[in-house]
């Protein structure tokens, strides 16, 4: 809209011949590999950000990409190398993909002054970096010195202001990939202007994580949907036992301080548990029961909902215009307890009109269901998500605003 900032996209550089360096979020698990070695155990992220690198490369840029991976506090650790990660994306793109041995130096810019129309160099762990995560202004500066023009494509990363987000993104003319512009302008439109009714589904662990989520929703959501260990603070907020369930008592606080709200004039229903699945221990070989209630005995845990509450929650969903998922109904990783988490993604994966998704264990959830593919959008932010529905400036996001050209 007019005179709102909006990023600018990168339909409006000209990257013909020209070196351009893209922030990725290649942030992803590796695993050990027999014989030694690593190698990407999830590719979904480096999926995600395919579409910006390929129209780049079809457009004649010269592309440096920059990305962290784990934390190695500015210190070289060798384990996490994105050689793995530059393997995959070889085999992905079906194109060969150098690896600096540095981030910025001498080779570092001798390689990115080296490439052709199309080539692609990926700098190493950005994080090796002690200035990164601080936002150095030489470590920006560096980066900068290596590139024409800058593209923003780490949407998981945009809540940082570290000098590969924010900081280079002040150097260079700058503009918002695919991936990024999409999140930014999904989420915007999840909360600015959603198709009623909007229902959210909260699941996860711990309340006060997504205490802000929850009071925004509370305000624009017409339901709120509770679930994973996330309900167990509502319920003994409301004096029912939840045995050995995860259950800190910051959490019940903020609970009742949400149930209090959810009775006001304007504010969303609260949907809660009526059934759970329980558990003597948190393991797959444990004994594991339905039960008929929410009433949890000593010695055993929630670990998933109930099937009654599966199928209340699937048909709130159904009658979703849309609908916002950020976290597991349960402990989804073990079969045993994955019903209800299966029974919400198959309900928001047939929800229309198709959802837009927050980050969490929603997108792995799918994933395992063999969903991910039934849904418009499936976003790769983590707190990044959470901040924006929160209502906080992304860092990433504002640099780019900053530029003031308007989409």
């Amino acid at each position: 809209m007019t005179g709102e900032p909006h990023v600018r996209s990168i339909d409006e550089l000209d990257v013909s011949g020209r070196r351009v360096l893209v922030r990725v979020d290649f942030n992803v698990p590796l695993r050990e590999v027999p014989g030694g070695g690593r190698e990407v155990a999830d590719d979904t992220r480096i999926r995600a950000a395919l579409p910006t690198i390929e129209e780049l490369r079809s457009r004649g840029a010269r592309l440096i990409l920059v990305s962290h991976l784990g934390r190695p506090k500015g210190e070289v650790v060798p384990e996490l190398s994105l050689a793995p990660v530059a393997k995959r994306l070889g085999e992905l793109l079906g194109a060969p993909v150098a690896l600096a041995p540095e981030v910025v130096g001498d080779r570092a810019r001798a390689l990115a002054n080296g490439l052709s129309d199309g080539e692609l160099l990926l700098l190493e762990n950005v994080r090796f970096e002690p200035g990164e995560e601080r936002n150095d202004p030489e470590l920006a500066l560096s980066l900068a010195e290596l590139a024409d023009l800058y593209v923003d494509d780490a949407f998981g990363a945009a809540h940082r202001a570290h000098a590969s987000t924010e900081g280079v993104a002040e150097q260079l003319p700058s503009a918002a990939g695919r991936l990024l512009e999409r999140e930014v302008n999904t989420l915007r439109g999840i909360l600015e202007s959603p198709e009623h009714p909007l229902v959210a589904i909260v699941g996860g662990a711990k309340v006060a994580d997504k205490i802000a989520v929850i009071d925004r929703f509370l305000t624009l959501a017409d339901a709120l949907v509770i679930g994973g260990a996330m309900c167990f603070p509502f319920l003994r907020a409301q004096g029912h036992p939840v045995g050995s369930s995860l259950c800190e008592e910051q959490d019940v606080e903020h609970a009742r301080a949400a149930l209090a709200t959810s009775g006001e004039p304007g504010t969303a229903s609260l949907l809660l548990p009526t059934d759970l699945v329980i558990a003597d221990a948190f393991a797959a070989d444990a004994e594991h029961r339905v039960l008929d209630g929410v009433d949890v005995p000593e010695g055993w845990m929630g670990l998933d909902i109930g099937p009654a509450t599966a199928a209340a929650y699937a048909a709130e969903i159904g009658r979703a215009g849309t609908v916002f998922w950020n976290g597991p109904m349960g402990a989804f990783e073990m079969e045993r307890c994955a019903a209800g988490t299966r029974g919400v993604a198959e309900a928001v994966a047939g929800a229309p009109p198709h959802p837009g998704l927050g980050g969490g264990d929603s997108a792995p959830a799918l994933a395992r269901f063999g969903l991910e593919d039934r849904v418009d959008h499936l976003s790769t932010g983590g707190g990044a998500t959470l901040e924006m529905v929160e209502g906080r400036e992304l860092p990433g996001v504002r640099a780019l605003e900053a530029q003031g050209v308007s989409l």
